[in-house]
């Protein structure tokens, strides 16, 4: 087993219209173990960016941290809020930093650009990244996730419509994963709050 399947993650972003959206399970477990169902994997970095991470468990506690404290740096230097745009590069220049000797993460950058127009990038533990306008996907449940987000992404779609479909995704690609489940919690950010909501799922 891979070090980055250790734990088991799923973690799903997707673009509407005017808003963005990022989901994840909520198992911590090792390997076919469950340990916790309220597990976090989903961390907001400003009002406008979230970032999703899955590995290896400590390295997502020990690099989101890392994140937090280089983006209050970053506001600190320049006095406003760092742009999802700037923020995907740090997150890729943090990784490749430590490509040696990497942090076991895969990231998901969701977020909101200064136009309020989605922005969505993905990295693997080394910091090469990929850029989208649909959907990216992470984790363990990749496969599972690709399948249930190509049969039901539309473009443009409304907040509301946008959760729907990021619950079905989520859920429907993790009851075929043994190493995520138990419920999920998705975020969806528009140009002025940030809905966030939990979903039960199945139990076993």
């Amino acid at each position: 087993m891979s070090i980055m399947e250790y734990n088991g993650s799923a973690v799903v972003a997707m673009s509407g219209k005017n808003c963005v959206g990022i989901s994840s399970d909520r198992r911590f477990g090792v390997q076919a173990q469950t340990l916790s169902t309220d597990s976090q994997k989903i961390f907001q970095m400003n009002d406008k960016i979230l970032i999703g991470l899955t590995g290896l468990n400590t390295d997502v506690l020990s690099f989101s941290d890392q994140l937090r404290m280089r983006t209050k740096m970053y506001k600190l230097q320049h006095d406003r809020d760092i742009s999802p745009q700037a923020f995907g590069k740090l997150v890729s220049t943090l990784l490749y930093e430590r490509r040696f000797g990497p942090y076991f993460v895969e990231p998901v950058v969701a977020g909101l650009t200064n136009e309020n127009q989605p922005f969505l990038t993905g990295t693997d533990l080394i910091g090469a990244p990929v850029f989208t306008d649909d959907f990216v996907v992470a984790g363990t449940a990749t496969e599972q996730l690709f399948g249930t987000c190509e049969s039901l992404y539309k473009p443009e779609m409304e907040p509301e419509e946008l959760f729907e479909v990021m619950s079905q995704c989520l859920l429907s690609a993790v009851d075929r994963d043994c190493v995520t489940g138990w419920g999920g919690t998705i975020h969806i950010i528009t140009p002025d709050k940030t809905i966030s909501r939990t979903l039960r799922g199945r139990m076993d």
